[in-house]
């Protein structure tokens, strides 16, 4: 389908998240976007720096809202770089600064989150931390989703998408609570 440019418009649309150690971050961004945006969006991750295995604790939280896990391995940022993206993510600060430039000018934007592999303490400590990484990657997953992308240009889809990972802000014209 044609965009308000006239170009051609394929679905899905690729998008790729990146963080430090594709781990976690990026992981749980990926499977949340593959399972809430099937068939309108197609999402990967990588790392700047991959560990060995996904967290486990990752893998857990995911599964307990309903998203079986079915990504793969952590990856670097050779694997993804000459590949063609509509959408960059970055979700950690590291791998903002890392972040390459990517063929065909995507939408890049960058929406930091806590890394909850980093967080020690008791099981259940890491487990929450786990859980509250992926209720702010779940809110602007959702956001994300309802951002009329076909309708916007190319510079008010980034300025939305960037304005996702700001602190305490929701984009113009995204569903939200009243204020009150």
């Amino acid at each position: 389908m044609p965009d308000r440019s006239g170009r051609v418009v394929r679905l899905p649309y690729r998008v790729l998240f990146l963080c430090t150690g594709n781990s976690a971050r990026s992981q749980i961004a990926e499977a949340v976007l593959g399972h809430r945006g099937r068939g309108r969006f197609a999402a990967e991750s990588a790392g700047s720096s991959p560990a060995e295995q996904v967290h486990p604790f990752a893998i857990e939280a995911l599964e307990a809202i309903g998203i079986r896990w079915a990504g793969r391995a952590p990856r670097g940022l050779d694997a993804v770089e000459a590949q063609h993206w509509d959408f960059v993510i970055t979700v950690c600060d590291r791998a903002r600064a890392a972040c390459p430039v990517f063929p065909g000018q995507p939408v890049v934007a960058h929406w930091g989150t806590p890394d909850p592999a980093q967080v020690t303490g008791s099981a259940d400590e890491r487990h929450r931390a786990f859980h509250q990484a992926l209720v702010l990657l779940v809110r602007r997953i959702d956001l994300f989703l309802a951002l009329p992308v076909e309708k916007l240009d190319r510079l008010a889809l980034e300025a939305r998408v960037r304005a996702i990972g700001e602190p305490g802000s929701r984009p113009a014209g995204a569903p939200g609570r009243a204020s009150q």
